[in-house]
């Protein structure tokens, strides 16, 4: 039984891996000129067997923290000012293989009705229909479809943004800031740090065209913690 990428699943591997086991000692019973053939035979069968598993070991899979991770944006109004915005990531998860950045990818929603302007009635003024529409569109969704390294600690996260009920391909270039354990050692984190741009006419939101700016500037503050430790009730803090 494999999986998607052709490998052989989890249970798969350990019962091959048991058999060649099995096999080996028996192998070992005989005199060592007629074993040594066999022997080797089955080594290699047992590399074999474990290799799909250290190929799959090498991406760890995180959830991003809600706390740490934020989205700030900015857009022009009416060539005064560039006011900036936030907005927070409802969940979302990520697979970073540190050795191999292709085999990395993400997934995360945005929660759109929470925008945040810095005041109550401009942000109910962003959420109306002319604008976010945060009724009809509570939430945006990017899906990575590739990820290009440009060197040891930059690269390029090629995805697809659906926004306002339109989805449209999105680059983001990151920075990886840092992957290991926190200052109290309770979690594994893997730290990034983003930029974007996008038109927001592209997602159907064409609202007061003479007094906010089509251009959006998008900076991403990411943390993800580790799989293996998301369920632990210790919280960490700040």
């Amino acid at each position: 039984m494999t999986d998607v990428g052709g490998q052989l699943s989890s249970a798969r591997q350990q019962s091959v891996l048991a058999a060649a086991l099995a096999g080996l000692w028996r192998f070992r019973q005989t005199p060592a000129m007629t074993y040594r053939p066999a022997y080797a035979s089955l080594t290699l069968c047992i590399g074999l067997a474990m290799a799909p598993a250290l190929t799959h070991a090498a991406a760890d899979s995180y959830r991003y923290d809600p706390v740490h991770s934020q989205i700030v944006f900015s857009i022009d109004h009416d060539g005064f000012s560039r006011p900036l915005g936030r907005l927070h990531i409802a969940s979302g998860w990520l697979r970073f293989d540190p050795d191999d950045w292709s085999r990395s990818a993400t997934e995360l929603d945005i929660d759109m009705t929470r925008v945040d302007m810095g005041d109550a009635a401009w942000n109910d003024a962003v959420c109306k229909p002319a604008l976010l529409d945060c009724k009809t569109y509570p939430t945006a969704h990017f899906t990575s479809t590739s990820v290009e390294r440009k060197d040891a600690t930059h690269g390029v996260l090629h995805g697809v943004l659906n926004l306002h009920g339109i989805s449209r391909p999105l680059d983001i270039s990151f920075r990886v800031n840092r992957v290991g354990k926190t200052i109290y050692g309770l979690h594994t984190i893997a730290g990034f740090s983003a930029t974007a741009s996008l038109d927001r006419t592209a997602f159907g939101i064409n609202g007061f065209p003479n007094a906010i700016g089509h251009d959006v500037a998008v900076w991403l503050e990411l943390e993800g913690i580790r799989d293996s430790q998301n369920s632990t009730n210790d919280k960490e803090h700040p």
